[in-house]
């Protein structure tokens, strides 16, 4: 898999939408390793202009990642219980909360981006929360791209198997950030089968004919290692890369990560209705991190989100999604090129 990526150390940049652009990923596959640009944020104009960037800056092999979720069907009553839900701290921003649009915020693969992105032929393009239609995917691996997908099961991964991936991304319970479940897809029941890192990836090396990275909780050489000692062909990194000079973290968000706050973080879906791992804040205290209420991803964001900038207005991250994985030790202020050497040191 290393040589077929091009790349010469076994350590992938976990792509985070709204924490990074081109620059990480310029930065870390130019020391080696492989950058990722996340693409679920982005405008299809936007998308263009990142992957222009990218090409200019670098001509090593780089991963274009995109999340696959079925576009949601509103539902007004469980709109207005999440508003409801949000009022007294829309109440205690002076938010009207009747004047704030509905809005998804996030963008499933589709034809349009697939269209934008064939003229680059990335080189290696990702998916999250499954895989895309299978009209969509052939295209995909017709462009000569290596194809990645998430699996937080052992079935995921046998199912990403069948549908001709290249390589399985065995994302463990301690990742940061959305989980990338696709099978099972309410919170509840998807939640009692997920397994940490170190469980899941020696079971998905002996079930699948597949490489596997191992991605979740690994934040230093010695972590690094000892994933590849269980089978893993390679690493994915993500929160190590948070408080790196290329990352786009917010000043609040690097705080929190350099605190004793980032040794406490859960799953939530107050931010965008999906599981996805935080550092704890007052909003999730305060309803609760897995709240009923919350809308199906990505519908939440748009009430939550006009609190997250109030908050932060004034230096809080009460409201923010300060998404972390468990083991934000490995966290450094660095250039992301020295952090990606740091990371192989031990190989």
């Amino acid at each position: 898999m290393i040589e077929r990526l091009g790349i010469t150390l076994p350590i992938l940049q976990a792509p985070m939408a709204g924490v990074q652009d081109h620059r990480l990923a310029v930065a870390v596959s130019e020391a080696g390793g492989l950058g990722a640009l996340p693409a679920a944020m982005l405008t299809h104009e936007q998308l263009a202009a990142e992957l222009k960037a990218l090409r200019a800056a670098t001509a090593r092999p780089f991963n274009l990642n995109f999340f696959c979720h079925p576009s949601p069907t509103p539902d007004a009553t469980r709109e207005a219980a999440w508003r409801a839900a949000l009022a007294p701290f829309h109440a205690e921003a002076g938010i009207d909360a009747s004047t704030l649009p509905a809005s998804a915020g996030r963008l499933p693969f589709s034809a349009e981006a697939l269209a934008i992105i064939e003229p680059f032929a990335p080189p290696v393009v990702s998916f999250h929360f499954g895989l895309p239609p299978p009209e969509l995917l052939a295209r995909v691996k017709r462009m000569g791209a290596f194809v990645l997908s998430s699996a937080t099961t052992v079935d995921e991964g046998l199912w990403l198997q069948a549908q001709g991936v290249d390589a399985v991304i065995a994302q463990g319970l301690e990742a940061g950030g959305h989980r990338g479940h696709f099978l099972d897809t309410e919170p509840a029941t998807a939640l009692t089968r997920q397994m940490g890192t170190f469980a899941l990836v020696p079971q998905l090396v002996a079930a699948l004919k597949l490489p596997v990275i191992a991605a979740g909780g690994i934040a230093d050489a010695q972590g690094v290692a000892a994933a590849l000692a269980l089978g893993a062909a390679a690493v994915q990194v993500g929160t190590a890369y948070l408080l790196c000079d290329e990352a786009t973290t917010t000043p609040i968000h690097r705080a929190a990560l350099a605190s004793e706050a980032a040794r406490h973080t859960a799953l939530t879906t107050l931010f965008t209705g999906r599981p996805a791992r935080g550092i704890v804040n007052r909003v999730m205290r305060e309803l609760g991190p897995l709240n009923p209420a919350a809308p199906d991803f990505p519908l939440a964001t748009a009430a939550i989100a006009p609190l997250r900038q109030w908050a932060e207005r004034q230096g809080s991250g009460d409201f923010s999604p300060l998404w972390s994985g468990q083991n934000a030790s490995g966290c450094r202020a660095v250039p992301a090129g020295e952090l990606t050497r740091a990371l192989a040191a031990r190989l």
